[in-house]
């Protein structure tokens, strides 16, 4: 290789100058080969899973069912707490959505990533991301069915309509002195 000139070539120059001893780590093996081993070292671990079927896939696109595999057979364990909490999954929000986007975006499988939307939906209720069962985007649009009355009533309603005067919204309290609880 000749000297770097541009700072491009600076650049990768120096990111192979940091990355030579880990490079130097794979002492023969083929890139495969340390993948599968790193898999091994990392096997229950989300990201670490995610990352080698990444690399699977950048290094033989052939191989994308098997990339999308090793996602799949992903476990979520239960961590262990001192018991204040309950249970609680190992997986996290965010690391779900990153693998929700490499499916999506990386590997660009579009059943794989549906099937993981509908998988973290179930450990994620609350997430709109996946649209759980207990989200605000789902219950909205299921609210937003029903938009002739609010469900604690609307500013039109027959206990605000007193006498022919519709209560309009101006900041002041008087709108309020018939209220009963």
């Amino acid at each position: 290789m000749s000297a770097p000139v541009s700072d491009a070539e600076k650049l990768v120059w120096s990111v192979l100058e940091a990355e030579r001893p880990s490079i130097s780590q794979l002492q023969e093996k083929t890139l495969n080969e340390a993948n599968k081993i790193f898999l091994g070292n990392h096997e229950d671990s989300l990201m670490h899973r995610a990352t080698v079927a990444e690399m699977l896939y950048t290094l033989d696109p052939t191989r994308k069912l098997e990339a999308v595999k090793i996602i799949e057979d992903s476990s979520n364990k239960v961590v262990p707490t001192n018991g204040a909490l309950g249970s609680v999954m190992e997986w996290k929000l965010k690391d779900c959505i990153a693998v929700h986007k490499l499916l999506d975006n990386v590997l660009i499988d579009t059943d794989s990533a549906l099937r993981w939307k509908v998988r973290c939906a179930e450990y994620f209720p609350y997430s709109i991301y996946f649209e759980g069962s207990r989200s605000s985007a789902v219950n909205n649009s299921l609210n937003n069915l029903d938009t002739e009355t609010p469900l604690n009533g609307g500013a039109n309603g027959p206990d605000i309509i007193q006498s022919g005067n519709a209560f309009t919204s101006n900041g002041k309290l008087e709108a309020f002195k018939n209220l009963k609880i």
